[in-house]
């Protein structure tokens, strides 16, 4: 009952440590481009090694049209997140990410044509709630950020949204690897156009030492999320799927003080402590309704 959910939340959890390496990447001298170039690059090629390791059948093409658009929407969402540094506070740019959870719920309601349950839509109040505090946000002023941040935050957050959705489309006779190969691939080939393709050439990948930054950005930002959403969210459900995934907010404001040493303030821990209070709500009132279900039954 609990092994998909679960998936859901480590997967988002390490969605929620990439911008920390990005940010020790960063402080090594390299630019967000680089640090997300050699995250695609070698995300892809461990793909490619975990495909040999455990197929011993041919690489697969069946329905390899959604899994290049779930590569193209992996790559776009790191751009357009790269784009929106460029103009907002991290904390800003994190926060407008986060509307992936409402997003995802809409679009869950459009494709099922129904609307969310109780649960869930008090849940996401919730998470709303919970957003701004965990981020730090409560005494910033917003007048002066330019309008291309907002859009770029906000297209990045659609393209999570859309990417979380291709990702609940099964495809039939193709191994989880399988769809890993092509989806990193995919998402390599759009980072590699719009980024920094001359570091695999130039040796600053190998010779400067920026591989070490993407090989954590690669298990972090693309196999492990990638591997387990392929795997949980056919099975969880979109709607749901975005209510667990906001977990990866508490995750980046945690990861970002233990190796950042940045600090966190009394309101950010009542606003994680709130968010993580509603992606669990549905979980716990669920059981909570089912074992009430079986009191009544045993009786």
């Amino acid at each position: 009952m609990y092994l998909y959910p679960l998936l859901v939340v480590i997967a988002a959890s390490s969605y929620g440590v990439v911008s920390t390496i990005i940010k020790l990447a960063m402080h090594s001298g390299f630019s967000v481009s680089e640090a997300v170039t050699s995250q695609f690059f070698i995300g892809f090629c461990i793909a490619v090694c975990m495909f040999l390791l455990t197929n011993r059948t041919k690489l697969s093409f069946n329905g390899v049209k959604i899994l290049i658009f779930a590569g193209v929407l992996t790559g776009l969402t790191n751009i357009l997140y790269g784009h929106s540094l460029n103009y907002l506070p991290a904390s800003l740019a994190v926060v407008l990410l986060f509307q992936f959870t409402w997003i995802g719920m809409l679009i869950s309601c459009i494709t099922k044509r129904q609307l969310p349950s109780r649960i869930e839509f008090l849940s996401l109040i919730i998470l709303v709630m919970g957003t701004i505090p965990a981020a730090g946000l409560i005494d910033v002023d917003l007048s002066q950020i330019p309008f291309q941040g907002w859009l770029w935050g906000l297209a990045a957050a659609l393209c999570y949204s859309l990417f979380l959705f291709v990702n609940g489309k099964a495809t039939t006779n193709m191994t989880t690897s399988n769809r890993l190969v092509i989806v990193s691939f995919t998402a390599f080939m759009m980072t590699a156009v719009f980024q920094s393709p001359e570091i695999i050439w130039n040796g600053t990948l190998f010779n400067e030492g920026l591989w070490l930054y993407g090989l954590a950005l690669g298990l972090f930002g693309m196999i492990i999320p990638v591997y387990l959403f392929t795997i949980a969210v056919p099975k969880v459900g979109l709607g749901t799927t975005s209510i667990l995934s906001a977990i990866e907010l508490p995750i980046a404001v945690m990861v970002s003080v233990m190796l950042l040493s940045e600090t966190v303030t009394t309101l950010q821990i009542v606003g994680i402590v709130t968010i993580i209070l509603g992606m669990s709500l549905p979980t716990l009132l669920n059981r909570s309704i089912l074992l009430n279900k079986n009191k009544v039954a045993q009786q």
